[in-house]
């Protein structure tokens, strides 16, 4: 993806101040994703960054990774599975509780999700502080794929959140703020 494209994307993206909170700048991807331009833009430079590496699973996180994550997984050829919020999935599942920049949450996953020949995208839209996307490794990496990747739109990278995810994982974003 270009510069050029990149910027164009970028400005498609709505900041919204104090939601949730008073003094979060949040950035709102869908008005990027409403667009099919620009959603196919996005969907074409995320197989990019895959192709040809084995994805069998896409983990989507709850909701908008959901939207993005789905249309890789369909265009890998690999499979879906949703990380979501507690009670949201009707088989067992293993959990994770994390912080967030203005509380704490908690994801889970089916327990029979991947197994130990799965290679994995984690994809959520936004990467902030990193919280719950550790949590979704964490709970990823319980089941023992052979191999985890992951993945984000865009960065907030003022706020550093690629510490809190592993040194020796492939993060990447198409684009940062």
């Amino acid at each position: 993806m270009d510069n050029v494209t990149i910027e164009k994307l970028k400005k498609l993206v709505r900041n919204v101040p104090d939601f949730p909170a008073k003094g979060v700048q949040f950035k709102d991807l869908t008005t990027l994703l409403k667009n099919g331009e620009a959603l196919n833009v996005v969907a074409d430079a995320l197989v990019e960054l895959y192709r040809g590496k084995g994805v069998t699973k896409v983990v989507g996180i709850e909701s908008r990774g959901f939207i993005a994550g789905a249309i890789l997984a369909s265009r890998l050829g690999a499979g879906f599975v949703p990380a979501r919020k507690p009670g949201k999935l009707p088989a067992k599942t293993i959990a994770r509780t994390y912080e967030k920049e203005y509380g704490t949450d908690t994801i889970e996953i089916h327990e029979d999700a991947i197994g130990p020949d799965d290679v994995v995208v984690i994809h959520d839209d936004l990467l902030a502080t990193g919280g719950t996307m550790h949590a979704a490794y964490e709970l990823v990496k319980s089941l023992h794929p052979a191999k985890v990747y992951i993945n984000f739109i865009c960065g907030l990278s003022f706020l550093d959140g690629r510490k809190e995810l592993p040194a020796d994982v492939e993060v990447k974003t198409l684009f940062d703020f």
